[in-house]
């Protein structure tokens, strides 16, 4: 069949890289896809939020299947566009409809979900400008650290933990009253603090059925040892030492089956993933986050380890054979380390030559783009904060990292940062 994802980061890339190798993948299309993806299949120039563009485009193709790399256009009801529309009717699209996406799409909603169907996360309340002073007093009575949420989509930037309640107070009036996340900060989250160490756990649904199909451990901060500011992703571990048996048993009793059952018991329509970001606290997992897609990095670890024809998986999830599936996950370790731009997650220059590219390639390592642009024949250019992300196969998580870090040490664009730690607590 013919394929469009959609997006034009690592996650698309890996999508890509993965799709290709399917038995059922005729033409593979990405929109707009980046430098790495064209050596998968074809970039086509369409917006992702183009709903009108992309019916077209799927129309003129005979595309069968949709796979939606970001939250944005699912949070924006990109589902229920193709369900309505008898011309698109016959396209399978992966993604859940833009009520299901509210789980990513408002921090709000998700977080009532959770307490309607009683799934362990932070306490925690809701304000917005109405609520402001209520706000302001509840943050005064709340113990250190603070955690603050805006509820919309803030492109995995919008969290910010605080130290004192002064500081607590102040970033609830920026979000609030100055804006800082736009239209996703009018109402803001403020949450308990929840020590422990993270995990993500990726599962994919029609809704009733699921199987999980990877996890992985996020590094989010700019600096080494989880020090300086909240970016998209810096690199990525998988499997985590403390995914054991009785961990994941946990997690799948306590917050996959009920959150299934609850998006069943509300009648919402899911047909895609569902990444749940996790804590381990004391041996017990936490959500602390719902999104509605696959994580950018951890695609980029979760795929080269999933054995499964992906085009496979999303087959059977559409004809609702998901529980006649089994998934195959490679014993390898596997992680990925991001290259950024200068200045990133902040002001950055794009259109830097990236140099030793293919000289960089090598048995056990795919590099996946993410902020990348064909400039030539000859020359890839950065096209954005986070540039690629380098994911290598090891014997374990040292010798993973490693192997990626080795990679990295190769390839030359000005301005390029990573860090050089991923996986440290693991080490």
């Amino acid at each position: 069949m013919n394929i469009l994802i959609l997006g034009s980061g690592g996650r698309e890339h890996a999508f890509a890289w993965k799709m290709k190798q399917s038995e059922y993948c005729d033409r593979l299309f990405i929109a707009p896809g980046n430098a790495g993806t064209a050596s998968c299949g074809v970039n086509v120039a369409l917006g992702i939020n183009d709903f009108e563009a992309i019916k077209t485009f799927c129309l003129q193709e005979a595309v069968g299947l949709v796979v939606v790399g970001p939250e944005e256009p699912l949070v924006k009801g990109i589902y229920d566009f193709f369900a309505a529309d008898e011309a698109l009717q016959h396209i399978n699209l992966i993604g859940p409809s833009a009520k299901g996406a509210q789980l990513e799409g408002s921090k709000a909603y998700s977080k009532s979900f959770m307490q309607r169907y009683h799934i362990p996360t932070a306490t925690y309340a809701a304000f917005d400008e109405a609520t402001f002073e209520e706000g302001m007093a509840y943050i005064s009575q709340h113990s250190l650290p603070i955690v603050l949420k805006a509820d919309g989509l803030a492109a995995g930037k919008g969290v910010i933990i605080c130290q004192s309640i002064a500081e607590a107070k102040n970033v609830f009036t920026e979000m609030i009253r100055h804006k800082q996340f736009g239209a996703a900060s009018e109402k803001v989250v403020v949450e308990q603090f929840l020590a422990g160490t993270e995990v993500s756990v990726f599962v994919l649904t029609d809704g009733k059925e699921y199987k999980i199909i990877g996890h992985a451990k996020d590094y989010k901060q700019i600096g080494e040892n989880n020090t300086g500011a909240n970016t998209g992703g810096m690199g990525c571990v998988s499997p985590v030492p403390f995914m054991d048996t009785a961990f994941r048993e946990k997690v799948e009793s306590r917050i996959i089956q009920p959150t299934i059952q609850g998006l069943q018991s509300e009648g919402i329509i899911y047909k895609g993933f569902i990444f749940f970001g996790l804590i381990h606290v004391a041996g017990e997992p936490y959500v602390i986050e719902y999104n509605c897609r696959m994580g950018d990095p951890e695609t980029e670890v979760v795929m080269p380890r999933l054995q499964n024809d992906l085009v496979a998986l999303f087959m059977a999830l559409q004809e609702g054979k998901l529980n006649e599936v089994s998934i195959v996950i490679d014993d390898r370790s596997c992680a990925t380390i991001m290259a950024v731009s200068g200045g990133y997650p902040g002001a950055y220059e794009k259109n830097k030559p990236i140099r030793n590219l293919s000289e960089a390639a090598g048995e056990n390592v795919v590099i996946f783009h993410a902020g990348t642009l064909q400039k030539d024949a000859e020359t890839v250019v950065t096209n954005g904060g986070r540039v690629l992300a380098v994911s290598a196969y090891g014997s374990n998580i040292r010798e993973a990292v490693s192997r990626s870090g080795n990679v990295l040490k190769k390839i030359e664009f000005e301005g390029m940062y990573y860090r050089k730690d991923i996986g440290f607590e693991f080490l």
